[in-house]
């Protein structure tokens, strides 16, 4: 009997396990920060700006140490924006404290660039500008 109940007990932290979210370490909570925000920035259609792959990936190498976290930061990303839109996504990088971060990013960002359009783009823009995620056109 002692037997059966550690097992179900192992069992149970194997499973949960995954289903708790570890926190953001507080370079990923920057960098997904700057990302979402440019992201609403564009989303948006605030005019004269554009996405800079390459300088998000560079943002990312230096606030997370290595390109491959910032690619893996974009993934998870990329990831929630697809479980909140209802599409198929990778469910190996999806991450719930990415999810949740984000979504209140995104909620913050977007309702000040509703309420004030021409002052927000200016400078949620040009605060994407300066840290590489966006470029002028």
């Amino acid at each position: 009997m002692k037997f059966k109940l550690s097992l179900v007990a192992m069992l149970g932290m194997i499973v949960s396990g995954p289903l708790r979210a570890a926190p953001l370490s507080d370079a990923e909570a920057t960098f997904l920060d700057q990302l979402v925000t440019a992201s609403v920035v564009l989303e948006q259609r605030c005019v004269g700006y554009e996405v800079d792959g390459t300088g998000a990936v560079q943002l990312g190498a230096r606030l997370l140490g290595n390109p491959n976290e910032a690619m893996a930061m974009i993934d998870a990303y990329s990831a929630a924006i697809k479980a909140h839109d209802g599409e198929s996504y990778d469910h190996d990088k999806f991450r719930p404290e990415v999810f949740e971060a984000a979504r209140k990013t995104f909620r913050r960002v977007r309702t000040d660039l509703i309420k004030n359009p021409g002052r927000a783009c200016a400078h949620y823009g040009d605060a994407g500008v300066d840290r590489g995620l966006l470029r002028r056109y």
